[in-house]
């Protein structure tokens, strides 16, 4: 059984679960081996509060990763509520034994048409799928491996990374074995340089708490850098090749960077096709705007004439991202540019799905920012 270096025996569970089934035959994947047999998955220091939020940081071999574990509920997006554990029962169930390739081919498109809209390119993304899927390289996708890919491209996170896998700002998939998958460690796991335990954050004012991150930050070069970096992954999102995706928690604690300061992912499992999220907040029973909310950026508006929620989220992922960089940018700005970063990161924040030409504004403004940080940076040592 792999080793976990972390107490707890919750937390130690889903790896005793993914060895069952892959002894068993019912899941396969590259990791699985390491995981269950040669134990050269090793799991370290636990980044997970609730049983339903498995996520280590890990060994695999002689190469740091994540290793993360259902994350999500599978079956559907859960508004205002706790993630609900997963439902064993169902997980592994499809495809069924005889399913052919071609039969799991169509299963697969129609699970993207229904996830990402109704895209010219979607069999390309299909096939993209079946590559990952094939673990061993042997050019067949066996059932095991199969069931696995099934699991998986239920959860956000797993295939914005299959998506975005040559994209700078994503961090790579190494492997997987069931619902469970290991992707690139990241050096630095937040924004800010100070990371606490999490019964300490329960007691700290959200204001001090505020105060003291930007205490602990990198030199002002470095913080624009990562910037760019994250305005980059929002043009990477949106109108990428498979349609838009909502960044639905855009907080410091979701972003990281490695050594040479480039932005680098950490959490995406709210980041979620725009398509998908239309579907399933429309028509949702509402008595405010309140009721119309993903994650904590999403938001829609109430219909009060209806009392149900609207479709069309309110902020777009860049004004959301402003938002975040704005004290982290404008604290220690060098003074010749303070006024007009100022400036433009409030017209950044001002920005709304609704406005008209919006989509030609977002491009200006995005394109403006990175411009102003580039030529500020582009000669110091720190860039």
């Amino acid at each position: 059984m792999a080793r976990s270096l972390c107490p707890g025996a919750w937390l130690r569970k889903p790896c005793y679960l993914q060895c069952d089934k892959y002894k068993t035959g019912v899941i396969d994947g590259p990791a699985c081996n390491s995981l269950c047999v040669t134990e050269t998955l090793y799991f370290g220091k636990c980044l997970s509060t609730k049983p339903n939020n498995q996520m280590y940081l890990g060994i695999w071999g002689n190469l740091p990763g994540v290793v993360k574990c259902q994350m999500e509920q599978a079956l559907h997006l859960d508004f205002g509520t706790e993630l609900e554990p997963r439902k064993e029962i169902v997980l592994f169930d499809k495809p069924t034994r005889g399913t052919t390739v071609q039969k799991f081919k169509e299963m697969v498109y129609s699970l993207f048409k229904a996830k990402l809209g109704d895209q010219g390119n979607l069999s390309e993304l299909v096939n993209l799928i079946l590559t990952v899927a094939d673990g061993d390289k042997d050019g067949q996708v066996s059932l095991g491996e199969a069931k696995s890919a099934w699991a998986l491209l239920q959860l956000n996170e797993f295939l914005l990374m299959v998506i975005l896998q040559d994209k700078e700002h994503t961090p790579k998939l190494m492997g997987f074995c069931g619902d469970l998958y290991v992707m690139e460690s990241v050096e630095y796991t937040s924004l800010y340089g100070i990371s606490l335990p999490w019964v300490i954050e329960l007691f700290i004012p959200s204001g001090f708490r505020r105060s003291m991150d930007q205490l602990f930050t990198p030199s002002w070069p470095r913080k624009a850098k990562i910037a760019i970096g994250l305005l980059e992954f929002v043009e990477d999102v949106f109108h990428g090749p498979y349609g838009n995706f909502l960044m639905c928690d855009i907080s410091a604690k979701n972003l990281g960077y490695n050594d040479k300061y480039d932005l680098k992912m950490v959490d995406m499992r709210k980041i979620v096709p725009e398509t998908n999220l239309k579907e399933l907040i429309k028509d949702r029973h509402c008595e405010s705007d309140l009721d119309c909310v993903y994650g904590t950026d999403c938001r829609t508006s109430c219909d009060q004439s209806t009392m149900k929620c609207t479709s069309e989220v309110i902020q777009p992922n860049l004004a959301k991202a402003c938002q975040l960089l704005k004290d982290y940018l404008l604290r220690g700005a060098p003074s010749e540019i303070r006024e007009e970063l100022e400036k433009q990161l409030y017209s950044c924040i001002a920005l709304k799905v609704t406005a008209n030409q919006m989509e030609m504004e977002h491009s200006l403004i995005l394109n403006n920012l990175k411009t102003l940080l580039w030529k500020k940076i582009s000669y110091t040592n720190d860039s």
